[in-house]
């Protein structure tokens, strides 16, 4: 029952601080209490979710989305019992509390089963010249950059591998031999790595066509090599399973204020004005969870992008799910965000 401390917030702490303090405590879970301690809800990352799926503002206090009954467990239950009903209510924590419902501890399914590993592929797509970043990129791969004292891509593969993951495609196409000689076979981080190169770029998703289609048995984690997040990956493959589909797209919340007053009208009339509204999108965040059978449909050698396979898939009737990103996210696309990236290094780290 580690720094479970760490996850305590009282009543009207907005949704932005719960957050924080989310990520912070690394515990999957934030705990509402008064100033007793006395538990007053949770708030985990799937009602994070459904708080942002609703465009709720971050502003907007825990009180508003936090689960306000939770299951709660007896300091007396034993590790069997306590597995039973986190297996039973479908549930990773539970607040341990005493007889007037104080919190005294957190049980934590991670720690009760101990490291789990996960059989799903992962495969990092680290092919792209970077263009926009040159001139660092003139004779080092965009994912090979470092950020801190590490590459890109070996920030990504080390929060994988935190999280139990062991097989590791990478994508290759730009000055392979640099990935190559770093990464080596994986042995280094305890994983297996398997090379797919791309003899002509093939976009966000073509590359999927020349992996090994009988070695991919189950769901696989795609991502883009030039992306710093400290996304639950352990999440993500839980709501994949619990939400069937051909996939799943990682998004991001973009807002966007209009820079004028906004005037919307019945043919001459005018029937509202809004000044400077502000405007909420999902945007792609570059993270996907494919269905073995989805990637059996890319054609070696075929050229396309991640949106255009699952633009087509959902023309033929699949279902494509959208898993909303609330922990750190920053795509390193320009130098700017480059720059960012420096400055923020330690967001990245679970």
């Amino acid at each position: 029952m580690k720094h479970w401390e760490a996850a305590l917030v009282t009543p009207g702490t907005s949704l932005e601080q719960a957050i924080e303090v989310l990520d912070r405590a690394a515990l999957r879970i934030v705990l509402v209490a008064d100033e007793h301690r006395t538990l007053l809800g949770t708030l985990t990352d799937g009602d994070i979710r459904r708080a942002l799926i609703r465009h709720l503002p971050l502003s907007v206090a825990v009180d508003k989305v936090m689960n306000a009954a939770p299951r709660v467990a007896s300091r007396e239950w034993s590790r069997e019992r306590l597995l039973a009903i986190m297996e039973q209510y479908e549930v990773l924590q539970l607040p341990v509390v005493d007889e007037e419902r104080r919190i005294i501890g957190l049980e934590n399914l991670h720690d009760l089963l101990n490291q789990q590993t996960h059989d799903n592929p992962v495969f990092l797509m680290a092919g792209g010249f970077g263009t926009r970043l040159r001139p660092l990129t003139n004779d080092c791969p965009k994912p090979m950059l470092h950020v801190g004292d590490k590459p890109i891509l070996q920030m990504i593969l080390e929060n994988f591998v935190q999280a139990g993951f062991h097989r590791f495609y990478i994508s290759t196409h730009y000055m392979p031999e640099v990935i190559r000689n770093h990464f080596g076979d994986g042995s280094r981080w305890g994983v297996s790595i398997t090379y797919i190169h791309e003899e002509e770029p093939l976009g966000t998703g073509g590359a999927l066509g020349l992996l090994p289609k009988e070695e991919i048995d189950l769901p696989l984690f795609l991502m883009n090599g030039d992306l710093l997040t400290s996304l639950n990956f352990q999440s993500l493959l839980q709501f994949h399973r619990e939400h069937p589909a051909s996939a799943t797209m990682c998004v991001r919340e973009y807002e966007y204020q209009v820079p004028y007053g906004v005037v919307e009208s019945d043919g001459y009339r005018i029937t509202s004005m809004v000044e400077k509204p502000l405007q909420r999108f999902f945007v792609n965040a570059g993270v996907y969870l494919l269905d073995p059978a989805l990637i059996q449909r890319v054609e070696p050698g075929a050229r396309i992008d991640m949106p255009t396979l699952l633009e087509q898939e959902m023309a033929e009737q699949g279902h494509v799910n959208m898993f909303p990103v609330h922990e750190y996210w920053l795509d390193i696309g320009r130098m700017d965000d480059f720059k960012r990236a420096q400055a923020e290094v330690n967001g990245v780290s679970k």
